[in-house]
């Protein structure tokens, strides 16, 4: 039942993720973090197996910082995408497939503000905007319809916080909180938690 949303507007990228920690019907607590940083200005959320999502995710993380250490520079977004991708796919190809679903994010000198889509079948493609979990099948056409590529980052808030409204209103599943990143050329930003009294009616 976990949930991830991002776009990307004007100059800077937008992660958010629920903040529940749920194992079944079960609810541990609501401050879980689901969000790694990958680099200065790249982040990724993941969701999926609990046991597998903080496996994978640190594996991803430490080898990027190894590759760092050993040539002196970053992987570009589009480098940390692309070779997160090819540690799943050769993963989904073993005895020990990865159950994770994933969204990259960050900001390059050269190649701008970019937002991965990655699912657990290690398909990837760079996107606008893109969510994961059940609370797509609610959000994606909110998105379709609301989404511009000029947004400021308060539009993106707002915008954020009807999507979250309408999950509200129709999910059968409650989303208490929800943690909200932006990726852009200064680094990565956090916003405080938006709880569920935040949330907004969506208005035609």
């Amino acid at each position: 039942m976990e949930f991830s949303i991002g776009f990307q507007g004007d100059n800077f990228v937008m992660l958010a993720t629920d903040s529940a920690a749920v194992h079944s019907i079960v609810m541990f607590k609501q401050d879980h973090e689901k969000t790694i940083k990958l680099g200065s200005n790249t982040i990724m959320s993941i969701t999926g197996q609990s046991g597998d999502t903080t496996q994978f995710g640190e594996y991803i993380q430490k080898n990027l910082q190894l590759y760092k250490i050993k040539n002196g520079y970053e992987m570009s977004t589009h480098g940390m995408a692309n070779y997160t991708r090819k540690q799943l796919a050769d993963a989904l190809r073993s005895r020990g497939p990865y159950q994770v679903n994933s969204l990259i994010a960050g900001y390059d000198k050269n190649e701008g503000c970019g937002l991965y889509f990655m699912d657990y079948l290690a398909s990837m493609m760079k996107v606008p905007f893109a969510a994961h979990g059940y609370g797509s099948y609610f959000v994606l056409s909110i998105l379709d319809r609301w989404y511009r590529p000029d947004m400021t980052k308060e539009e993106a808030v707002t915008l954020l916080k009807r999507c979250m409204g309408e999950l509200k209103t129709r999910f059968i599943v409650n989303l208490p909180a929800i943690n909200v990143k932006f990726v852009d050329d200064e680094g990565i930003h956090e916003l405080p938690p938006i709880t569920e009294s935040e949330y907004e009616k969506l208005t035609l």
